[in-house]
């Protein structure tokens, strides 16, 4: 069977798979015994495959296949198992020293060995980060010092302070490993044009890349190091994977209930009754970390009052949020931590829906309505621009009926759209962006202070960049220590303590509860994702 080709119709944001010389079956090109092509659609294209820089979830998607990681993080208990390192680390009281023994015979798909100077080469890069060449310092990695090569197999990790999130940090996808020579590059020669020279000692390599619009992995066939855990070991099942970048969800879903592609991510909920239909399953996959929510950008002068920042919250109903735009599969949220996440706190008495309480709220703030409704104080409107999260699920519907909640309290809204670099260019910028919409997956308790550290993704801009100052320390400190404290019941407390923190001076308000939502054909045997819903293909059969 020959390869498909794929045409790409940009004027009709449309993807059309044509097939040769077979019925309409997808990508498999598979009988009972495996083998074949995988075909999946992504939303968007992926941007960087230098790992720490890895968590937009394109960019998570290709490295979940192309490395692997120090341990394995069980998507089903969250428990760390051994992987590239033969067993647990040893860890001493404090959480300052890690040491790792490596399994032996584990190379590069370039042919160099996965030993321990080049693991040490890898989290000297990721937890120090390089500034001459533009490669940031990983947001699961925290307070770093040196790692120590100790003799071929074992590594030895060493840190200024506490970090008891490392053991998980090293089973993320921004701790997955690369050769020596790749980890030489410059954060350009990870961006797209590059992929194909992006090593790692993953089940699959990129063999083929069209700009913006196709990646191509191909299986390695000596690949022999899976988690022990895993039921399948040795090279994968399936031949490779093709992905593709259909941004229009109609095109996704059609293309897969059609039978012309195998899976697709971020099927929409008002299509997911779709896949109820013989022939095709639907998985909607916990992302274990921060909820999908609002950030109010509290040192914004209109957001400065905690009034107004209460008016916002009690102003926006949730509940029609997610029974109007979304399904099952999006939980309301009972707090900025999903129910699943690592330091989870049920803080929802804080997000309680009354437009009457607003109103006074408002009022007692100064803000009086104006001639055309919006709300007005000293000559300024009280209105407010959202960005669009182009990753999130139906993030400009979702601003679209907040703009319609608040608009009935005298709050304008406004949406900043854009394609995914100038969101990116915005998101940092307080004047553009007031309220952030967002969410991060991690499974650890650190995914907090990921999202909301003034070091990390500043989520709330608390770092004026002008002055390099804080506009609440208390917060900063709070994150810090959850990142910071060495027992399980420490962090635990820290990251309860961070919680109320944000919902009691009302910095962010929860919506749902963010799944990965794929959809699949039932011929796809096997299909799995890892801790946060990034999607893994070692493990698939394609079935005809």
């Amino acid at each position: 069977m020959k390869k498909r080709r794929i045409a790409w119709i940009g004027a009709l944001a449309a993807v059309a798979i044509a097939m040769t010389g077979c019925s309409s079956s997808g990508g498999n090109d598979g009988g009972a015994d495996g083998g074949g092509t995988l075909t999946y659609l992504e939303p968007q294209t992926w941007n960087t495959l230098y790992p720490p820089a890895g968590g937009f979830y394109p960019n998570g998607g290709v490295l979940n296949q192309i490395t692997d990681r120090v341990l394995y993080q069980n998507p089903e208990t969250l428990e760390l198992e051994p992987w590239i390192a033969e067993e647990l680390p040893q860890v001493n009281a404090d959480a300052t020293e890690y040491t790792f023994t490596l399994r032996e015979g584990v190379t590069y798909s370039d042919g160099t060995p996965l030993d321990a100077e080049n693991v040490v080469k890898n989290f000297d890069l990721f937890g120090k980060g390089d500034s001459d060449r533009a490669l940031s310092v990983s947001e699961a990695i925290n307070n770093y010092d040196r790692g120590e090569a100790v003799d071929e197999r074992t590594v030895k990790f060493f840190f200024t302070a506490p970090s008891p999130g490392f053991a998980q940090a090293v089973s993320t996808i921004n701790s997955g490993l690369l050769s020596n020579a790749t980890l030489d590059r410059t954060n350009e020669e990870f961006g797209p044009g590059n992929a194909a020279e992006i090593v790692g000692s993953g089940p699959f390599v990129i063999d083929d890349e069209k700009i913006g619009t196709e990646l191509s992995l191909a299986a390695r066939e000596d690949y022999d190091w899976a988690p022990p855990s895993l039921e399948h070991q040795g090279a994968p099942q399936i031949d490779g994977v093709d992905f593709i970048v259909a941004g229009e969800a109609s095109v996704r879903v059609g293309t897969v209930t059609s039978g012309q592609a195998d899976v697709a991510r971020t099927i929409p909920a008002p299509d997911e009754a779709q896949f109820a239909a013989d022939g095709l399953e639907l998985i909607a996959a916990s992302t274990n970390g921060v909820n999908n929510s609002l950030s109010f950008r509290f040192a914004h002068p209109l957001l400065q009052d905690i009034r107004v920042r209460q008016a916002l919250i009690a102003g926006i109903d949730r509940e029609e949020i997610v029974d109007t735009l979304f399904s099952e599969s999006y939980p309301l949220a009972t707090g900025i931590l999903a129910k699943t996440a690592l330091g989870y706190t049920d803080t929802s008495q804080n997000y309680v829906y009354d437009p009457d309480r607003a109103e006074q709220l408002l009022d007692e703030a100064g803000w009086a309505p104006g001639s055309d409704g919006i709300r007005e104080k000293d000559g300024e409107k009280l209105v407010l621009t959202f960005n669009e999260a182009l990753p999130q699920p139906r993030s400009k519907e979702v601003v679209t009926l907040i703009q319609e909640q608040l608009g009935e309290i005298g709050v304008g809204v406004e949406l900043f759209a854009g394609d995914q670099a100038a969101q990116d260019a915005a998101r940092l910028e307080l004047d553009t962006i007031q309220v952030y919409h967002s969410m991060v997956g991690r499974a650890d308790f650190d995914v907090i202070k990921s999202q909301f550290h003034s070091a990390n993704r500043n989520a709330l801009l608390n770092l004026d960049p002008a002055t390099n100052e804080l506009h609440d320390a208390e917060l900063d400190a709070l994150l810090a220590q959850i990142a910071s404290v060495p027992t399980t019941e420490e962090r635990q407390q820290a990251s309860a303590a961070a919680q109320q923190h944000l919902a009691d001076q009302a910095y962010v308000l929860p919506l749902f509860e963010e799944p990965q939502v794929f959809g699949l054909r039932s011929q796809v045997e096997g299909f799995k994702t890892e801790s946060i819903g990034r999607p893994s293909f070692y493990e698939v059969t394609l079935q005809r």
